[in-house]
């Protein structure tokens, strides 16, 4: 183990924006996205809502992809990898609510699982649901370009003791996905029903805190691209690696595999080539192992 100085390093974006129903998500997404990059893409769970956008003044063309449930885990995963395929500069997942507790997702899965597995034990339900609700969330911190996640929010309330008496206070607004879920992000911009502004709940880049609320335009995309391309170059095996640990398939892995080797070869780096077979070997392991698992459970 060693000690180096710390350097921050150029990244991709990965933002959350949180809003309830009608607060201009999607809108204010398609504008971020648009000071990002040139290739878009749109992973729609909100049913084509994302299409209703197209051709609006200052919305730029982008391409969608319609996911319906059941909203698994690992269908989001699918289309990320899709989207990491086609090489999008931006993509956006509209939104991750659905893969929390929409039909097929993870509330209702653990139902199912805890019923038919587990003779009702939800705590048993979890042990089987955590690792593929992680595994969703790492396939979007290893997404290749960048990430922009729209998510549901709605009021939280408590009980509190005033005067003898108990009565419901709001706590604010708390997005519908599991509890930690900002931790996972560059940034979380809450969206406002009122004007569509944004505040910050959460900021590492430091361009929306101690800013009065305001609405999102691509202009926010454009600084948000320049912090994020301020830091110092990035080892790309990193990169590499990471999108062979997070193939979803035997064919995206093969892609991946080949993207690394190629590399490798090109800069000469015997230690990337030797990481990429070991990384290789392992994830394909895992993805058979998957796939006997869910034939075993087809069976059952």
């Amino acid at each position: 183990m060693k000690f180096t100085t710390a350097v921050r390093k150029k990244a991709k974006a990965r933002i959350g924006l949180s809003g309830p129903s009608g607060s201009g998500k999607t809108y204010s997404a398609l504008l971020l996205a648009s000071g990002l990059g040139q290739r878009l893409a749109v992973i729609d769970t909100e049913k084509g809502s994302a299409s209703l956008y197209a051709g609006l003044p200052g919305i730029p063309s982008f391409d969608t992809l319609e996911l319906a449930a059941p909203y698994t885990p690992e269908r989001f995963i699918e289309a990320l990898a899709a989207s990491a395929g086609a090489g999008y500069d931006v993509t956006i997942i509209d939104g991750i609510t659905p893969e929390w507790s929409g039909v097929g997702g993870c509330l209702e899965l653990v139902d199912q699982i805890a019923n038919s597995k587990y003779r009702g034990n939800s705590w048993s339900a979890w042990n089987d649901i955590t690792p593929r609700h992680r595994k969703f969330i790492d396939a979007m911190l290893n997404h290749p370009g960048h990430l922009i996640a729209t998510m549901r929010s709605k009021t939280e309330t408590a009980q509190e003791e005033r005067n003898g008496k108990k009565v419901v206070v709001k706590m604010g607004m708390k997005a519908e996905q599991r509890d930690g879920i900002e931790y996972e992000f560059t940034a979380v911009l809450d969206i406002a029903h009122g004007g569509h502004y944004a505040t910050a709940s959460k900021d590492r880049t430091r361009l929306w805190v101690d800013h009065d609320p305001k609405a999102i335009t691509t202009d926010d995309g454009t600084r948000l691209l320049n912090w994020l391309e301020g830091g110092a170059e990035e080892d790309p095996s990193e990169r590499l690696l990471a999108e062979i640990k997070n193939a979803a398939t035997e064919a995206d892995l093969l892609e991946a595999y080949g993207r690394a080797t190629a590399a490798a070869k090109a800069s000469q780096d015997s230690r990337l080539m030797a990481e990429a077979k070991a990384e290789t070997k392992a994830r394909k392991a895992a993805l058979e192992a998957e796939a006997a698992a869910a034939m075993a459970g087809s069976d059952a």
